[in-house]
């Protein structure tokens, strides 16, 4: 039995914040990916609403045209918010963007932390009912 090498490949960082790696037959595959101070926004937030007790569970998704952070409140149930990250939209209506579990796009916009305002209701009704 022959063992074969494994290879390790590099991520490679653009403005655009997509990755490429080399596939096994030499065909690049690009995923758009959060960065570090995207994914910090998103993960404060989700502290936040897991100590209200309103989200347990998250899922994270890096595809070729989107990144998706994916909130749930039951692991077993489909998601309750979907935040995305599409750069292709970066010229038009915002590439951030919150949709909630029916695919309605809640809100859009070029800056995440404003997208992310959208929840700032629901944070402030889960903390008063405690």
């Amino acid at each position: 039995m022959a063992e074969e090498p494994i290879a390790f490949l590099r991520a490679a960082q653009s403005p655009a914040a997509r990755t490429v790696s080399q596939g096994g037959h030499g065909a690049a595959v690009a995923q758009v990916r959060f960065d570090r101070g995207e994914l910090s926004s998103i993960l404060t937030l989700y502290g936040r609403m897991v100590a209200a007790g309103e989200w347990r569970d998250y899922a994270i998704d890096f595809r070729d045209e989107a990144a998706v952070f994916s909130i749930f409140r039951r692991t077993s149930e489909m998601s309750l918010y979907r935040v995305e990250k599409r750069p292709k939209l970066r010229e038009r209506q915002g590439m951030y963007a919150v949709i909630d579990a029916a695919g309605h796009i809640l809100k859009r916009g070029h800056d995440l932390a404003q997208v992310l305002r959208v929840f700032d209701k629901k944070l402030l009704k889960a903390l008063a009912t405690e």
